[in-house]
């Protein structure tokens, strides 16, 4: 990618983070949306949980691919046609009839969003090379998630309480369509100069894993749960053999790597199961309209908004830590006022609980992001970011599927008030817990060994892809040596053919 001025590196900044904002207003106006959603296509709590989940299941799946395409065949490309994917889905679920069709459009939806946020992310990568700038532009990116989560949920409220569901998935329609046409008109194409072969069996085994993970759980069907286990032994049998893997194991030889995609994982199970129980509490059994329920939540998106671009500064300044472990805090602090102490009985411990979590969530995303991409080649940007993006959006499946499973178990598809509350207190424990594990693990891999164990991994991958390269050039260059010598031979047996034949045409001339 050729250098940019500043202006126009903030200009693709802008375009990426529109993507950004489309794919997760779409989400939290969604969870608004879900009783109204419920009431008019006669769905269960498990058919809610599929309406989310199928959507993060695909996007999971194919997030690794979308990245490693784009650095094959260009970014610019693939994320414009995730634009034009992702509003076609858009236009498709606002027409569904039935929960199956709206739920198959979801996925649709999907394909268009892989092509999207880990793209966006290479590209941010690639634009801003000056690791504080990046950082910085890293926590621009995380405090966009925070403006959807405020508006998200008021804007989803507004046009579910006015115009009904439908509607929520006409916004993304304005929005993706001036992206694409700032996308053509001001973002360079780029792609990696050695760019990963398709891993077609690596693919199945992802997508096998991921489904049948989430519908074990979700149905609770231990047949699935066996398929699940055998993907990952395939996985971890065959991705390692293979020279250019889907994913490269190698990345999670690096201790903040591993641990970032740890804590996507806890992090955003956390958020996924989070705002499913309190979407649910706040419309089924306080009564409350879509719009009142935005309303109370707000607060909860307000803290992400204002702690995400500080959380960006403070990685840029101190590095990963001190924001990881303020983040686990806050994220273990905040679910456990409704774990242990009934935070949905009292308003002042519901609005104290929606503020601290979204304090810990605000300065969670720009650690993860940061640690993904830092120190790994920029050749493989996409696919190191495809993996923290994947990360999030499993930790979202798991956390929705989980924390619905539990809630459905306890209290059925109708909640009263009483039994939702005590059916959610197991709930909240495991979002604790998610907290608590960002926390540990957090502080595990962010200090001084963590970060050997990141210079030694680069150096191994920048040393093994270097010899790779080589391997690549000599092979190329052999076979442009022996076409170059069997051109040669040719033009020289051709010379001699021609002498030969000359003399012999001279020998056989009669003489005048």
């Amino acid at each position: 990618m050729p250098e940019l001025t500043r202006g126009r590196r903030l200009v693709v900044l802008a375009i990426c983070c529109m993507s950004l904002l489309i794919v997760s207003l779409d989400n939290t106006a969604l969870n608004v949306a879900l009783p109204a959603m419920r009431r008019d296509l006669g769905a269960t709590v498990a058919g809610m949980q599929w309406t989310i989940d199928a959507y993060t299941l695909v996007l999971a799946s194919l997030l690794m691919l979308a990245g490693s395409t784009a650095d094959r065949i260009g970014r610019r490309k693939v994320f414009a046609t995730g634009l034009v994917v992702f509003a076609l889905g858009s236009l498709l679920c606002s027409l569904a009839p039935n929960l199956e069709a709206l739920v198959v459009f979801r996925m649709v939806q999907a394909v268009g969003g892989s092509m999207l946020n880990p793209v966006a992310m290479s590209i941010i990568t690639n634009t801003f090379t000056d690791p504080a700038a990046r950082a910085r532009a890293i926590g621009i990116w995380g405090g966009v998630v925070g403006v959807s989560m405020a508006a998200g949920p008021l804007v989803g409220g507004v046009l579910v309480q006015s115009v009904g569901w439908r509607a929520i998935f006409w916004v993304n329609l304005p929005v993706a369509l001036a992206a694409l046409l700032l996308t053509l008109r001001y973002v360079p194409e780029s792609r990696a100069p050695r760019p990963r072969r398709p891993d077609p069996v690596g693919q199945v085994l992802v997508t096998a894993l991921l489904g049948s993970l989430t519908y074990a759980i979700i149905e609770t069907d231990p047949l699935f749960a066996g398929i699940a286990a055998v993907a990952l032994a395939g996985l971890l049998f065959y991705e390692p053999r293979r020279r250019e893997p889907l994913i490269d194991l190698r990345f999670f030889r690096s201790a903040p790597f591993s641990g970032a995609t740890v804590i996507a994982v806890c992090a955003f199970a956390s958020l996924g199961g989070f705002l499913f129980l309190n979407t649910l509490y706040l419309q089924d059994v306080r009564g409350l309209s879509p719009l009142s329920a935005g309303l109370w939540m707000l607060p909860m998106a307000g803290m992400t908004l204002v702690f995400a671009p500080l959380s960006g500064r403070l990685t840029a300044a101190r590095g990963p830590r001190p924001s990881l472990l303020l983040a686990g805090t806050a994220m273990a602090a905040g679910p456990l006022l409704f774990a242990a102490f009934a935070a949905e009985t009292s308003d002042a411990l519901l609005l104290t609980g929606y503020v601290v979590f979204g304090i810990g969530f605000g300065l969670v995303n720009a650690p993860i992001t940061n640690t993904a991409v830092s120190g790994m080649p920029r050749a493989q940007a996409g696919v190191a970011a495809a993996v923290a993006s994947t990360s999030r959006q499993v930790g979202q499946t798991l956390g929705v599927a989980v924390i619905g499973t539990v809630l459905a178990a306890g209290a059925g598809a109708l909640p009263h008030a009483d039994a939702f509350v005590a059916a959610a207190r197991p709930g909240y424990w495991i979002i604790t817990g998610c907290g608590l594990a960002v926390l540990a693990v957090g502080a595990l891999t962010s200090g001084p060994w963590a970060r050997r164990t990141a210079e030694r991994t680069a150096r191994c991958l920048a040393s093994e892809d270097g010899r790779e390269d080589a391997r690549k050039d000599d092979a190329e260059n052999g076979r442009e040596g022996a076409r170059k010598d069997d051109a040669e031979d040719g033009r020289e047996g051709g010379g001699e053919e021609d002498r030969e034949g000359g003399a012999q045409a001279t020998a056989k001339a009669p003489s005048a």
